[in-house]
């Protein structure tokens, strides 16, 4: 199992160095996420040792275990959707919260971080798709939200996140990361300040090179390192 993850890990790279020449961007600019969801902690500890440095979970539940057995080792990056009531855990067990998309969220993260003098990294998650089913801002509402969240001493706002709607074809996931980039470049310009917009966290195992070109600067990807879900 530990040579099947270190291998996948190895083509994964291989592949977003390839995706990422083809655009004439450093394979350095995009950082490779695990996506460890229903992964035991043996199994992430084998991911780790054949070169994983970032760990995205979608539960607070079931990350607490890993983060307590597996700690500093890597950082961790929340990526599913949050509830408001999770934010007292998650700003104890996080470095990065890509799944901000309310007020409301962010000025509990924002408390909560102050209790513990901590600064949570965090990016706005944006709805691309326009699905219903998925979470995040529609981007007509990214600059308010981020002009809000800005003043919050206790969050930095690192960046964009988004979805695209599952497909058999990879292509079809292009507007919906050409859209958060463009709309990356347009918070850029408004100058915002206390706030950075280096990165923009989209991509899955299916479309993740399509992302890279894009502009992805980190891709999550679960399946072709870990194979399929338990559950």
């Amino acid at each position: 199992m530990e040579t099947d993850i270190a291998a996948n890990i190895n083509k994964i790279r291989q592949r977003i160095a390839t995706a990422a020449v083809k655009c004439n961007r450093s394979p350095d600019s995009v950082q490779l996420l695990a996506v460890t969801k229903t992964v035991s902690p043996l199994v992430v500890e084998q991911a780790i040792n054949a070169g994983i440095t970032a760990c995205g979970e979608n539960y607070v539940q079931e990350a607490k275990e890993k983060i307590s057995l597996i700690k500093e080792r890597v950082q961790w990056h929340m990526i599913g959707y949050l509830q408001t009531n999770k934010a007292k855990y998650v700003v104890n067990l996080f470095d990065y919260v890509h799944s901000v998309d309310r007020m409301e969220l962010a000025e509990e993260i924002n408390r909560r971080a102050g209790l513990i003098s901590r600064k949570i990294n965090i990016l706005i998650e944006i709805n691309t798709s326009g699905e219903k089913t998925k979470s995040g801002i529609e981007a007509s509402q990214a600059l308010e939200l981020i002009q809000d969240v800005s003043v919050l001493e206790n969050i930095s706002i690192k960046g964009l996140m988004t979805m695209a709607p599952y497909s058999s074809n990879p292509e079809n996931s292009r507007p919906c990361f050409s859209e958060l980039k463009n709309l990356q470049k347009n918070i850029i310009k408004e100058g915002i300040k206390g706030i950075q917009m280096d990165e923009l966290s989209m991509g899955m195992t299916d479309d993740f090179e399509i992302a890279i070109e894009e502009g992805a600067t980190i891709v999550r990807i679960g399946r072709a390192i870990f194979g399929e879900r338990n559950k």
